[in-house]
């Protein structure tokens, strides 16, 4: 029983010589590690925090996209009658053009686009996109087919609703 004894605390003993002395975790890595391969993990670790924050500011700015969006959902539905029957009032004399930039205005919003999106894909600067949805400016064919094309639509479908919106107008 006395040499069992004493074979467990030699044991213990030894393997108390033998374990490593603690060390904080990737420590020990690190000094192995030569100069260059150091810069690459610490270049490495700079681009994974830059890749957080621009998710970070993307993630924010599309949940202030969401909210503005909402916000003009709300208020749009709040809007008096009044400023309906003016709005019915305005498109009884409505043109051509002007029945183009409600269209497009609606297609755009509907989507949760925004005027810089839908010209930054359609090609079109964003003033001009602007002004053909107030209606103050005529658009192109080959203008109004890239606008539906990067709002989703064909360009015959654009202009059924365009007809559908004068239609209901007169």
């Amino acid at each position: 029983m006395e040499t069992l004894t004493q074979a467990r605390q030699v044991t213990t003993a030894n393997t108390a010589k033998i374990a490593p002395p603690m060390v904080k975790p990737g420590a020990a890595r690190m000094r192995e590690l030569t100069p260059a391969q150091r810069r690459a993990v610490v270049l490495a670790q700079q681009q994974v925090m830059k890749a957080r924050a621009a998710k970070k500011a993307k993630d924010e700015a599309e949940q202030m996209r969401r909210r503005m969006w909402h916000d003009e959902e709300t208020a749009a539905q709040a809007a008096p009658r009044s400023e309906a029957k003016a709005a019915q009032r305005q498109e009884d004399t409505l043109s051509l053009r002007g029945a183009i930039g409600l269209v497009l205005r609606d297609l755009r919003s509907r989507d949760h686009k925004t005027l810089r999106e839908v010209s930054e894909k359609a090609g079109v600067s964003l003033g001009y996109l602007s002004e053909v949805e107030r209606g103050q400016k005529e658009a192109s064919s080959e203008l109004l087919s890239s606008i539906a094309e990067a709002l989703g639509v064909s360009t015959a479908q654009l202009l059924r609703m365009v007809a559908d919106r004068l239609d209901m107008a007169a």
